[in-house]
């Protein structure tokens, strides 16, 4: 090949056409040899089962599942907890895997290597490069296949068969486990929550005890009644200041009324007593000496004479002491008696009136104690009304999740939530899925084609035949004046004359001639 001078397509075909030999033969050798080298390996066969996962049949509006993790994390987390040794232990010897000297640890880590999982994804787009799902939303991936490859098409089926069994099974104990749990949780955080609450509303009973009427919602009837205390305090003032008026205008008028009654009763003691009845036995003898005994006159005086002696018997007779203290209130005017009964019932309005001023400024003193502290006891009831509120506030809370909860754990039991179902079971592989024959040959085409273009390449390299005018002009670097086709049939075809030079030596001599 001439060096120096760009390549075209047809300078490319026209090389296959030279060297296709070159290309075929090592393309269809290697071909074979690929096929024939498939069969030195063993053969291994796939067995593959549908799951389905269905939605949750009652509407998420009505009961919330209580599991919201990714179904691919989940079910990554179920294929690992199936595919413990305690899991898998059990169905190696049920199925007799432990054959051919293997031990149960190696043949779970055979399962363990030949298992796989593939989802279902039900949108392509979810597929494209750096797309990826939120957890919980399960609805991207409506199933997934389990594949599982053995060395037997009979023993890739079972296996695959109790595989998809105990997934099935681990979801639905994992899910209603789930929601157990967290039913159990809830519960527990709801004694507590119940305990914090009442241990909140003892406190605000027992604050309540202790401060009542200082509450912050008493502070306007404690201000009320505060003022109606003062109005009855300042009446009570004035009514006991008008009865100790009262009580000193009688008391003087009492006094009044006994200095002129004693003045009057002293004139009835017997010495007086004589000297007026001596007074009145001389009137009468001189009424007696002018008149009859039918005047008036003399019958006054002799009423006047007989009184008076009453009065001297009486004042001669002798009394005691109680007799004579009986006698002189008895004998006192009606006038110093009724004086006296209204100083007695002043002196009583008075005590009764000082005995209600110091019960109304006793309670005056307590409802103003309980103004002065009602700032500090209304911050701390605020204190332990907020404390009480959060209390209750998460009591509820957590009965209403508990409530959910325990919805969702009957709605697992009945089977009404997210549920795994055998879509296809594990299928019995008709041939094996490795190795791929058709695949080994097709490999082995494609680097036959690779290893004969590059033998044809470098015989290429190594040919230095002029021709056509490109390589005229880069091998010579001289313009061509004047070329001649040939006349004849093409050197390369099956008929063409053995003698005489092919094309290019032509081209190359009338080239040399003109440069001549």
């Amino acid at each position: 090949m001439i060096q120096n001078r760009e390549l075209g397509l047809d300078d490319y075909l026209a090389m296959s056409r030279r060297h296709w030999k070159l290309i075929v033969i090592p393309m269809l050798a290697v071909a074979v040899l690929g096929f024939g080298l498939s069969f030195f390996f063993p053969s291994k066969y796939t067995s593959q089962s549908l799951i389905l996962v269905e939605e949750q049949k009652v509407p998420e509006g009505y009961v919330k599942p209580v599991i919201t993790e990714d179904l691919t994390q989940r079910i990554a987390t179920m294929q690992q907890q199936v595919l413990s040794l305690t899991r898998l232990q059990p169905l190696v010897e049920r199925l007799g895997l432990t054959r051919g000297g293997k031990s149960v640890d190696e043949a779970a880590d055979e399962i363990r290597q030949n298992v796989s999982v593939e989802p279902v994804v039900a949108d392509i787009s979810k597929v494209a490069p750096g797309s990826r799902r939120k957890p919980g939303q399960g609805g991207e991936v409506p199933g997934f296949y389990l594949n599982f490859t053995a060395s037997n098409a009979r023993e890739a089926q079972q296996v695959c068969n109790e595989l998809t069994s105990m997934l099935l099974e681990e979801n639905l104990k994992s899910r209603e486990q789930a929601a157990q749990s967290t039913t159990d949780f809830l519960s527990k955080q709801l004694e507590d929550a119940k305990r914090t609450l009442d241990d909140q509303d003892a406190k605000m009973a027992v604050f309540k005890r202790q401060y009542m009427g200082q509450l912050p919602g008493d502070e306007d009837n404690n201000l009320k009644l505060l003022m109606a205390l003062n109005s009855q305090l300042d009446a009570n003032t004035q009514a006991l200041n008008r009865a100790q008026q009262d009580k000193s205008y009688t008391e003087s008028l009492l006094a009044q009324g006994i200095s002129a009654w004693k003045s009057g009763q002293s004139t009835t003691n017997p010495q007086s007593l004589q000297q007026q009845l001596s007074v009145l036995q001389s009137q009468l003898l001189q009424l007696q000496s002018k008149y009859t005994d039918d005047h008036p006159d003399v019958i006054k005086a002799k009423t006047d004479v007989r009184e008076a002696k009453k009065k001297l018997e009486e004042a001669n007779a002798p009394i005691t002491a109680s007799d004579s203290e009986d006698k002189g209130k008895q004998s006192e005017p009606p006038e110093i008696r009724q004086l006296r009964l209204q100083v007695h019932q002043y002196e009583n309005v008075i005590v009764q009136a000082g005995r209600d001023q110091k019960k109304l400024q006793q309670e005056i003193a307590v409802y103003q104690g309980r103004m002065a502290l009602s700032p500090g006891v209304e911050e701390q009831y605020k204190q332990l009304t907020r404390d009480y509120d959060s209390a209750l506030k998460f009591y509820q809370d957590l009965l209403g999740k508990k409530s959910e909860s325990e919805m969702a754990t009957d709605m697992e039991r009945r089977q009404q939530g997210e549920q795994m179902r055998l879509l296809n079971p594990a299928n019995l592989p008709a041939s094996p899925s490795f190795p791929n024959r058709w695949l080994f040959a097709g490999g082995g085409l494609g680097v036959g084609l690779g290893l004969g273009l590059g033998l044809a390449f470098w015989f290429e390299l190594r040919d230095t035949s002029i021709r056509n005018e490109q390589d005229v002009t880069a091998a010579l670097e001289l313009p061509v004046l004047i070329s001649l086709p040939w006349l004849g049939e093409s050197p390369e075809s099956p008929s063409a004359p053995a003698e005489g030079p092919p094309l290019e030596e032509k081209v190359e001599t009338e080239a040399v001639g003109s440069q001549g």
